[in-house]
């Protein structure tokens, strides 16, 4: 005799499975919303990496849900798109979870993007199976993203430009564009520039990036730009990516004869930016870095005509200064007798092995006090240094 269907067993079997495979569509199964998660965890988190020191997980949630709005990269409509954050403070990098895996595509656009002071990497992590997650969304960031409103432009974040790629910060909210790019392009015409700007207002954060069409300008331009003051604010200008490899001596050296051709450049310009209310900014007065440090009114001659004073303040001042980098050598002039006018009496010379080693030096011994006098500090030409000329 053959079995009896129970009526409605089928239609309810097959009403459960239809409910069951079209999840995605419908929240009305609790225990199937987290096996969907489960399942699509892969394609929905990120992995960040390079985190500064004092990131955790409120903080990354709090930046990446501001970024993914400010870019208009919630796909899934208003609210947070992050979900879940796993951080690993020893080795700073973190997994941050998204709604929906096209949201996880669309932070994928964000790799490079400045978070608290430092260029993260944004990647997929190893667990991601494209194969798995075609079916799941999007793989790609959408193509209408608003990525101007992080400060990126794609083509600028780019494994090959990423760590050329310079951060701005501290400039006045009154600058217009054309006002900051002429600054920047006075050590080089640019590739790309962002200012970013508030998305409702549309008046400046006060911060952006750039990255100049020839890469060795860019240590050039941030070392003469940073700290450089500008109406009420002091500006800070430093590469976006600092965990970027040091250049090679070749590198070095072509940077090096690029400082000369800014000089010239400078020289030859206006070298002024007009401000809004009549202040100017003196682009000649910026100075570029050299390997040689010039320090002023130090001494007095009466201190450098005695020998055993003279060989004491050359001993005091290289443990001082060797403290900022590799110390070459030291210079300090003494009147020479029956000479009427001996250059550079007064002064101290240091040579470090790099520009690097010097700047820091700049910075630390600039304004000092020495002796009642307070020291000044500025980048002093290789080749009159060189030459022995001690008098410019």
């Amino acid at each position: 005799m053959a079995p009896q269907a129970i009526p409605g067993v089928l239609q309810n079997m097959l009403t459960s499975d239809t409910s069951q495979v079209n999840y995605l569509g419908s929240a009305s199964l609790f225990p199937m919303q987290v096996m969907t998660q489960q399942a699509t965890r892969h394609a929905r988190r990120v992995y960040v990496g390079g985190l500064p020191p004092l990131a955790n997980e409120q903080t990354i949630s709090r930046f990446f849900c501001h970024v993914m709005n400010a870019i208009g990269g919630n796909s899934a409509g208003p609210g947070d798109a992050v979900v879940n954050v796993y951080i690993n403070h020893e080795k700073k990098f973190a997994f941050v979870e998204m709604r929906t895996v096209e949201e996880a595509s669309n932070a994928m656009a964000l790799d490079g993007i400045v978070f608290e002071g430092v260029s993260v990497r944004v990647r997929r992590p190893t667990d991601y199976n494209p194969s798995l997650a075609a079916p799941l969304g999007p793989s790609q960031p959408s193509p209408h993203l608003n990525l101007a409103a992080a400060g990126l432009t794609p083509g600028m974040a780019g494994e090959g430009d990423g760590a050329d790629r310079i951060f701005l910060g501290g400039v006045p909210y009154y600058f217009s564009e054309a006002q900051i790019k002429e600054l920047l392009e006075s050590f080089g015409p640019l590739r790309g520039f962002d200012l970013v700007k508030d998305r409702d207002t549309g008046n400046s954060k006060g911060y952006g990036f750039c990255i100049y069409k020839d890469p060795s300008v860019t240590d050039i331009a941030c070392a003469s730009l940073n700290g450089l003051k500008v109406g009420d604010k002091t500006l800070t200008v430093r590469r976006a990516t600092i965990s970027g490899q040091l250049k090679s001596e070749q590198e070095y050296i072509l940077a090096q004869a690029q400082q000369h051709i800014a000089i010239q450049k400078m020289a030859l310009g206006a070298g002024v930016i007009n401000l809004p209310g009549g202040g100017t900014v003196s682009l000649v007065n910026v100075e570029i870095p050299t390997k040689i440090l010039c320090l002023t009114e130090v001494f007095t001659t009466d201190e450098l005509m005695d020998d055993g004073e003279y060989q004491e303040i050359l001993e005091d001042m290289r443990e001082e200064c060797q403290k900022f980098g590799e110390l070459i050598d030291i210079v300090i002039p003494r009147p020479i007798p029956d000479v009427a006018h001996t250059g550079g009496i007064g002064k101290v010379f240091l040579e470090y092995s790099d520009a690097s080693g010097c700047t820091k030096a700049k910075s630390s011994l600039s304004g000092r006090k020495f002796g009642g006098n307070t020291v000044m500090a500025f980048y002093y030409p290789e080749d009159k240094y060189y030459a022995g000329d001690y008098a410019a």
